[in-house]
């Protein structure tokens, strides 16, 4: 469950931090302290730590594999590589963050997902998994 907590020092207000070792995502209040929510964060190596700007919000977002993706596992993606439309059993849920270096999409996106029993461990693709 979502719980407010003391903000860690060096953050700034309105940013955004994932503890990818205890897999949480807190988001900086103006008042010194952070919203903390559990996450799922992506398997083995595919988590890439970073600093990157939001550049996109989406309601209801399509979804689209990603060329790596469609590679690694075939047999899961190769059905969605013409994408998929919002709704309730899209991967990436009610809402995406996009995730971007410069103007340069990541293909990282901060988002919900459909799977709720997927937070606390590693299950993305690269991505950070939200309960929606």
């Amino acid at each position: 469950m979502p719980q407010r907590v003391e903000a860690k020092d060096g953050l700034t207000v309105g940013s955004i931090h994932v503890d990818a070792i205890a897999r949480y995502l807190y988001h900086v209040d103006q008042a010194g302290t952070a919203m903390r929510y559990g996450v799922a964060i992506a398997r083995g190596s595919l988590y890439e730590p970073g600093t990157y700007t939001i550049r996109r919000k989406a309601r209801w977002p399509t979804w689209r594999p990603t060329d790596a993706m469609i590679e690694r596992e075939p047999h899961k993606y190769e059905q969605y590589a013409d994408g998929m439309d919002g709704g309730p059993n899209n991967p990436l849920g009610a809402r995406a963050l996009y995730l971007y270096v410069g103007r340069r999409d990541t293909y990282l996106r901060i988002h919900g997902t459909p799977q709720p029993r997927s937070i606390g461990g590693r299950a993305s693709s690269g991505c950070v998994r939200m309960v929606m």
